[in-house]
């Protein structure tokens, strides 16, 4: 049988080269369909713009928590604490008078990595319980925190006051969501594109080997505590950097920005969509979102009960989240590969 010139075994003689084991970094078309179906929602959805970048911001947060949870296996039922501090990074240089966008998403993002890096070594030590049980507790710390310090925070009644600047000093943001969905697409596509190359580096491939079997790493000479500090590090970072975004964008930054239920509908957008996937935490963010959305506005008592529904529906049905349903499909009617 042929082989594929793309798929041809190196010489005799000739050793492998990394790179020829590395998953294939071309986008396919599948991908670039996805983004310009992004694009074309902002002009087909004009009076949801708001909404659409809330979206966004959430798919980047999802993303965020992908990255741990879906590759290195790092559960966390916490990870709205770095989401919340990026948010208040943000909020409180505006109202303190730095209302510049794009360095404030900067700060947003170093104070999101520091603490990331602080709290890591308690995260990645201990089995899954243990890190649940420190990530809650460490997200409801900075709840109380937020909480108790009024001047700072502005306590129960939240961050206002905030003045944006204009993006790169030329769109100013609107209320009709105009500036907010295109900051918000640039942002999210742009640290999509940096995990995307995570994910398929030696780096990410070494992650998926600690998720698969964490004994093992440790002798074939992999830094296994490294790997998952760095890791920690880096999407504490994008999560701050979403909750910098959502602070700009709506200009109020509330105590719900470190609940647990965000970090609680994160897990939930992540089962939806699949995880370790990367897209998954977008399809799925959007999913849940417009879903719970529509739901609301069609029944506002019992919309959680056909929430609930939906969850046990792909949970069943759906092995690997909605992503890897529609996998599933292609390869049963043999339009996919294996």
């Amino acid at each position: 049988m042929a082989v594929a010139p793309d798929a041809a075994a190196p010489a005799a003689g000739t050793p492998a080269t990394p790179a020829a084991r590395l998953p294939d970094d071309r986008w396919r078309a599948a991908e670039v369909v996805f983004w310009i179906a992004v694009v074309v929602a902002f002009f087909a959805f004009p009076s949801h713009r708001v909404f659409a970048s809330q979206v966004l911001i959430t798919g980047l947060f999802a993303v965020s928590l992908d990255l741990i949870l879906g590759y290195a296996g790092i559960v966390s039922l916490g990870h709205a604490a770095y989401f919340g501090i990026g948010a208040y990074t943000a909020g409180v240089l505006a109202v303190r008078g730095w209302g510049e966008p794009l360095s404030g998403l900067v700060a947003a993002g170093a104070v999101g990595a520091v603490l990331g890096y602080a709290t890591s070594f308690l995260v990645v030590r201990g089995g899954d319980l243990a890190r649940l049980m420190v990530t809650l507790g460490i997200g409801l710390m900075l709840f109380e925190a937020a909480n108790q310090l009024p001047s700072i925070t502005g306590g129960a009644d939240g961050l206002t006051g905030m003045s944006m600047g204009k993006v790169l000093g030329v769109w100013s943001f609107d209320l009709a969501g105009t500036t907010a969905y295109l900051y918000s697409l640039a942002v999210t596509f742009a640290l999509f594109v940096v995990a995307r190359r995570i994910v398929r580096s030696p780096f990410g491939l070494s992650l998926v080997g600690v998720r698969e079997n964490v004994r093992r790493m440790p002798a074939i000479g992999a830094d296994v505590g490294g790997r998952l500090v760095a890791v920690y590090t880096v999407s504490a970072a994008m999560a701050g950097v979403a909750g910098g975004l959502l602070a700009q964008t709506t200009q109020f930054v509330g105590l719900d920005v470190f609940g647990f239920p965000r970090s609680a509908d994160l897990m939930i957008m992540l089962v939806l969509g699949g995880a370790g996937r990367l897209y998954g935490g977008l399809v799925g963010a959007a999913v849940f979102m417009v879903a719970h959305h529509w739901l609301s506005d069609l029944n506002p008592i019992y919309w959680q009960f056909w929430l609930g529904l939906l969850l046990v529906v792909v949970v069943l049905f759906a092995r690997g989240g909605l992503l890897g349903a529609i996998d599933a499909l292609r390869v049963r009617f043999g339009s996919g590969r294996r």
